[in-house]
């Protein structure tokens, strides 16, 4: 319990900074996850992944260990391609999208092989918007 007053930190809830996966480069405007062990790396399918957001920058950690650079990471809503075997449709959405790779969505999971990608909040010819 606070007996004085305090300056509590504050944090941008929507920009962060990530440690990178090791081998990894993740390039401005890939959609980025975590891996199981916490590290990020551009989205891929894969049932172990968390969103992150998107990466406002391009890091390049390819020749480093895990972790040896930082990715800066947005969440918001944004656009991605969508998967043209394994659609998103208007009925869609504020429904779950799931992660196909770094810059794409598709409707489901397929049989638990994709991680979530994030909220649709809209579809057009050009993408799914995404909440992550």
């Amino acid at each position: 319990m606070l007996s004085k007053e305090r300056n509590t930190i504050e944090r941008d809830p929507t920009l962060n900074a990530f440690p990178v996966a090791a081998g990894t480069k993740v390039l401005q405007g890939a959609l980025v996850a975590l891996n199981a062990a916490g590290f990020a790396q551009g989205g891929t399918a894969s049932p172990s992944l968390t969103a992150a957001g998107r990466a406002d920058e391009t890091s390049d950690n390819t020749a480093g260990a895990n972790g040896a650079v930082l990715v800066t990471v947005r969440r918001g809503v944004f656009q991605f391609k969508n998967h043209g075997a394994d659609p998103v449709v208007q009925a869609d959405v504020n429904k779950d999208c799931y992660i196909l790779d770094d810059e794409t969505v598709a409707k489901t999971h397929a049989g638990n092989t994709r991680s979530l990608a994030g909220k649709v909040r809209g579809v057009d010819g050009a993408g799914v918007w995404v909440e992550i």
